[in-house]
């Protein structure tokens, strides 16, 4: 066999490695470890699908609705307010205790229910608990409308009619003659001022309303550039001109605590009934009564 031949069946010698061999060569060991390392955060992604959810779902890592304490709820309140406040903020179910907005979600949702005015204070602990305070709105009168009543507090805010029936809704004073509906939702203003001065009004003779024997109140005359003057009816049917609500007083008006004073201390006839009187108009001084000379 000659040279030539011997050469034609050596094996042809491999080509030149690539660029990409050469960095695999040089990297070999560094990319070993970015391998191990992507395979360990992919069993981790594994194990906490199928394990998060239990993790999750232990009692004392999940504020439930039986371990939130609430505190402050009115006794004039029927209803369930705490559910009622998880349950239309879609927390029902309970929230995890690592929820960085856990205690501004809580105070959220009972912040939005129509009863709550203020919520004081949110605290959480552990196990898995929540203590929420507020303060509550309370009604001072219903104002008649189309088929029946609604409640108001001192402001005029819309409260819940599901909290009343028919009997502890005639306890409240009255207030009629309001020609407009709510212009929102339950928990927020009724939005015209007849109703608020109404609702101040009803607040101030709320304690005197029952003895007085009072059951409604309704604007004395059109609203004009001085202002709503009010009327009271009492259940004799008599009539009292109050004249402006509270705070609404006209110039040389008396106070409304002037008026109601002078409400309490009104003469009555033999048949029990007060004597018609305007409180705008302070009444006559009484008669001096001379002094006996000191000696």
């Amino acid at each position: 066999m000659n040279a030539s031949s011997r050469r034609r069946e050596q094996p042809p010698e491999p080509p030149p490695a690539g660029r990409m061999a050469g960095f695999v060569d040089e990297h070999r060991a560094g990319l070993g470890a970015l391998v191990v390392a992507a395979v360990a955060v992919f069993l981790g992604w594994m194990a906490w699908e199928r394990l998060g959810e239990r993790v999750r779902g232990v009692d004392d890592l999940i504020v439930h609705p039986d371990a939130i304490e609430l505190v402050g709820v009115a006794p004039w309140i029927r209803g369930d307010l705490k559910v009622e406040a998880l349950h239309d903020a879609s927390i029902a179910d309970g929230i995890p205790l690592d929820d960085p907005e856990l205690v501004r979600r809580l105070a959220r949702a009972f912040a939005m229910h129509p009863w709550v005015r203020e919520v004081v204070a949110v605290t959480v602990s552990h196990p898995a608990a929540a203590r929420v305070e507020i303060r509550c709105r309370e009604p001072v009168a219903m104002v008649a409308v189309p088929g029946g009543l609604l409640a108001v507090d001192a402001e005029g805010v819309v409260l819940p009619s599901d909290d009343f029936t028919s009997e502890s809704a005639a306890a409240y004073p009255r207030v009629t003659g309001v020609a407009s509906g709510p212009q929102g939702a339950v928990g927020f203003p009724w939005g015209d001022r007849t109703v608020e001065q109404g609702a101040a009004l009803a607040s101030a003779l709320g304690p005197d309303w029952e003895p007085l024997g009072l059951v409604e109140c309704r604007p004395h005359s059109a609203a004009s550039a001085e202002g709503l003057s009010w009327e009271l009816r009492g259940k004799d049917g008599r009539t009292i001109i109050f004249g402006s609500a509270p705070g609404h007083e006209q110039a040389g008006e008396p106070t409304a605590a002037t008026k109601i004073a002078r409400l309490r201390s009104l003469p009555h006839d033999a048949a029990g009934t007060a004597v018609a009187v305007d409180l705008r108009i302070a009444p006559e001084p009484a008669d001096v009564v001379p002094s006996i000379p000191a000696g």
